[in-house]
């Protein structure tokens, strides 16, 4: 099958996935357009994978001032070289996460940051949920994991859709940049300041 520049920038438009990465998975996967976004997932996530035991010590620090002031955000992401922490695309995407935070309001950066005991409250909810509803036993465990990956979807970062492109996820987008730069990438942490909310002691 032809492999057309309009399905290239389609696909390029889902996925935030380079030009050349998009026709390299459109001609593997013969132009079936989900083969060629888990062709660029599978990529992103082996070159993640490849990456994230490399020291990820340069970077930036973004903000993000949302509603004349009413919102902060202040957004550390990491990458291994100054070069690479330079880049207008790194740069954009930094700023780009920031504003992300202003408007989704996370509360963890991944699930691994999410601490046991919040875990274990959730899975209790759950596990009530379950019995209320008088679900069988032995599908429970299915049950807590299909909900605590939809908690994971509204209080963390990387599980995100992301604001200027709900086909992917943050988790993604970083993974893609990591793929086209070829260094460890990660958000290292966070910071959301909204004016008059209350201070927790």
């Amino acid at each position: 099958m032809a492999i057309t520049s309009e399905m290239v920038k389609e696909l390029r438009t889902k996925t935030g996935a380079g030009m050349m990465d998009c026709k390299e998975a459109l001609n593997a996967s013969n132009g079936d357009f989900d083969k060629a976004i888990d062709f660029l997932r599978k990529k992103g996530m082996s070159a993640a994978t490849k990456r994230s035991s490399k020291a990820a010590k340069d970077g930036t620090v973004a903000s993000y001032i949302h509603m004349g002031g009413k919102i902060g955000v202040m957004v550390e992401l990491n990458c291994e070289t100054d070069f690479v922490a330079k880049t207008e695309e790194f740069q954009t995407i930094a700023r780009d996460l920031a504003m992300h935070v202003a408007a989704s309001n996370p509360t963890y950066v991944g699930p691994a940051d999410v601490p046991e005991d919040v875990l274990e409250r959730e899975k209790e909810i759950y596990r009530s949920q379950a019995l209320a509803e008088k679900k069988p036993e032995k599908i429970w465990d299915k049950i807590i994991e299909g909900k605590l990956n939809k908690y994971y979807e509204e209080v963390c970062l990387t599980k995100q859709k992301f604001i200027k492109n709900t086909d992917v996820t943050v988790e993604t987008l970083i993974n893609n940049l990591i793929a086209k730069t070829g260094e460890n990438i990660l958000v290292r942490r966070f910071a959301r300041f909204q004016l008059g909310e209350e201070i927790k002691k």
